[in-house]
């Protein structure tokens, strides 16, 4: 009996301090993962981050934490965990091999946060396609077309390539090209063009438009037309004026040159 109480006390001096040890390991690391956790909460809200984005970010952080407390609380009591970190790295790369992809989007999404490129709202163009973001997701960005279509965009693609935000200023220029035929007024011409965009309340005056001869083509003169606008004025301006400079053209004799040509040179963006 005095043996077993004798093997019990060593055991305990040997063994004591280790599992307080561990067991503080743990109490600390739990708390830390709960502060932690909390934090990074906090500033993806403060960021309106989406919710989906924020429970997915915050939960792997949890979990990782909580791995690096027990692995190390194991290795105070004296656990030989080296054998066990390589079972849960070669894991950990299985799974990432297998799920790259997915990975791959979701650090893209991270950085889209971080980093801010566009919001919910903003008109883009990017990966090929483009139209007005409607929400920000863990692996996709989902857009609106123009013509009022779902497009579902992997977030890597958006990174990967320019990302082009039409809303991302206040104001833009339209830009058209008006072609004359050579036997007309130049001066006439400028002076027409000029009326036409003084007439429109939308074009802004600061900056100033420009009306100047943009090229002497074969068998026309283009003149670039080119209007600063408010964003939210851009399409209905440059529709607009397509229409008026064809009207007042025909109105003041001014030909477009033959065969018919578009009065403007536009990318539709």
């Amino acid at each position: 009996m005095e043996q077993m109480a004798g093997t019990i006390q060593a055991w305990v001096a040997l063994y004591g301090f280790r599992v307080i040890g561990a067991v503080a390991i743990l109490v600390i690391g739990y708390l830390a993962a709960k502060a932690i956790r909390s934090l990074i909460r906090r500033i993806l809200e403060k960021n309106h981050v989406d919710e989906m984005l924020i429970s997915f970010t915050t939960s792997v952080t949890y979990v990782a934490i909580l791995a690096f407390v027990i692995i190390a609380a194991l290795g105070k009591l004296g656990v030989q965990t080296a054998s066990f970190v390589v079972v849960v790295g070669a894991a950990g790369l299985a799974i990432g091999l297998a799920l790259q992809g997915s990975l791959a989007n979701f650090a893209a999404g991270v950085l889209m946060v971080i980093f801010k490129p566009f919001k919910v709202g903003d008109y883009i163009e990017a990966a090929g396609t483009a139209g007005t973001v409607e929400d920000i997701g863990i692996f996709t960005t989902g857009l609106k077309s123009p013509d009022n279509k779902r497009i579902i965009v992997p977030n890597a693609k958006l990174t990967s390539d320019n990302i082009t935000n039409y809303s991302a200023k206040s104001q833009r220029r339209v830009d058209l090209v008006a072609s004359v035929s050579y036997g007309d007024d130049l001066d006439k011409v400028r002076k027409t063009l000029e009326e036409i965009l003084s007439a429109d309340d939308r074009v802004l005056s600061d900056p100033a438009f420009t009306v100047a001869v943009l090229s002497l083509s074969d068998s026309s003169v283009d003149f670039a037309v080119r209007p600063w606008v408010q964003s939210g004025d851009y399409w209905g301006v440059l529709f607009d004026l397509q229409e008026q400079i064809k009207k007042r053209f025909d109105a003041e004799g001014i030909s477009i040159p033959f065969p018919q040509q578009d009065i403007y040179l536009h990318k539709a963006d």
